[in-house]
């Protein structure tokens, strides 16, 4: 019997959990460790930040739902990783031996990389359930007294999807509220130009979101690097495509959202040659690490190249999509090793995207997500801002249902009318 232990009960961890214990032996025992003792579902955070979603809509307790599977499940921090002699020891200074691990960790979030910034400081987040909670009650003030907003994403963010969405969050909102005319926004962002989102653009995506960011009235600074933030100002460089700055900024608001630099959380960068010198996992091709074997990793926690050079740091997104297809073939792959085969399952780097716009949506599909492609596709409307919301509530009911099914493909697919990716 082998034992196999989860870390992060995420959009990728609860995946990999139940599908986990659908393709195993019931012999093999599988144990969850997640630092919260519910789940999140996080592409929802930017509704919370502004009152339009509330926790108790997003969440749900993990333990009941895994438990009812045959999932054990701790609620605790990994402190320790012991990799050479295969066990953890968490917070609660319980030791746990394993066969085979899976890290689902998602990222450390690297505020302390811009003097200022984050929840603690002077900018908020919407990282996490928690994060998102503290925004909206940064906002409900701030609509007391509104004027300039500042939104974007730092130096090594590698998820710009929701800052985007965050900013024509607010401007509906604002619309709606009729406070939109005393508001200024601005997005500051890595990225060399609107648009590019982590991964050279997709489709015509420039274009059009420059195009979106000037009918809301929406300026905009790219190849930001952000230096620090103070309390109503934001330091700011902007760099030529060289790298060289040419010009200063000082930008002052009433409210800010960036989204920090990500980082690997602290037990598994610690771990000697299990991540690189970011702390993400390195893993070939069938999602396991090089160095130790029984260890496999997917999600926004592994390492993977940033899709190009950029005047700014700015690594590229793991999606939903792409994230469920490492999930799958980590699983088929130690279901491999377990009776006795070679290992043979790579996952599909695409990268599929439904991404809210307040009023409206865009949806992109970059085939593969490193250039060059076979589909490079960017399409906006009505319809993807209520595909989200339907799929919110898709993946939750399938979540606490325990279905290990492919939930990103099965719904996006369907709904851009895509029958296969290969």
């Amino acid at each position: 019997m082998a034992h196999i232990v989860i870390i992060g009960a995420g959009t990728g961890g609860m995946p990999a959990a139940y599908e986990m214990r659908e393709m195993l032996d019931k012999q093999h025992q599988i144990t969850v460790i997640n630092s919260n003792d519910y789940f999140q579902f996080t592409p929802s955070n930017p509704w919370v930040g502004v009152g339009w979603r509330d926790r108790d809509s997003i969440t749900f307790p993990i333990k009941p739902y895994l438990e009812r599977k045959g999932i054990n499940f701790i609620a605790a921090t990994v402190d320790i990783i012991d990799a050479e002699e295969n066990h953890l020891v968490l917070s609660n200074k319980e030791k746990i031996d394993y066969d085979y691990l899976f890290i689902l960790t998602g990222p450390r979030l690297a505020f302390d990389e811009v003097e200022g910034s984050g929840p603690d400081g002077f900018s908020q987040s919407i990282c996490t359930i928690d994060h998102a909670e503290k925004t909206y009650e940064a906002y409900k003030k701030f609509l007391e007294n509104p004027g300039p907003i500042v939104v974007g994403a730092m130096p090594f963010a590698s998820c710009f999807g929701p800052a985007y969405e965050f900013a024509f969050i607010l401007d509906t909102d604002l619309r709606k509220r009729k406070l939109r005319k005393n508001v200024p926004i601005t997005y500051v962002t890595s990225e060399p130009y609107i648009g590019h989102l982590g991964l050279g653009g997709v489709g015509d995506s420039k274009g059009m979101m420059e195009s979106e960011f000037r009918s809301r009235h929406i300026t905009w600074i790219t190849n930001a690097k952000t230096t620090k933030v103070e309390d109503g100002k934001m330091h700011i460089e902007e760099l030529d495509d060289s790298g060289n700055v040419i010009k200063n900024h000082e930008i002052e608001f009433n409210f800010s959202m960036m989204l920090p630099a990500f980082k690997g959380v602290d037990a598994v960068a610690s771990v000697e040659g299990l991540c690189n010198p970011r702390g993400f996992v390195m893993v070939d091709d069938h999602q396991r690490n090089p160095t130790y074997k029984n260890i496999f990793s997917a999600g926004v926690c592994i390492a993977i190249p940033p899709v190009d050079a950029t005047a700014v740091p700015t690594g590229a997104p793991k999606t939903g999509y792409m994230i469920e297809t490492m999930v799958t073939a980590a699983v088929e792959n130690i279901k491999a090793e377990l009776e006795g085969r070679e290992p043979t399952k790579t996952a599909t780097w695409n990268a599929i995207c439904l991404a809210d716009m307040g009023d409206t949506g865009a949806a992109f599909v970059a085939l593969p997500q490193i250039p060059p492609r076979n589909v490079n596709w960017f399409k906006k409307g009505k319809w993807v801002h209520f595909a989200k919301i339907a799929f919110e509530k898709y993946f939750i009911r399938k979540m606490k249902k325990g279905d290990y099914e492919p939930v990103f493909e099965k719904f996006i697919l369907k709904t851009l009318g895509i029958e296969r990716l290969d």
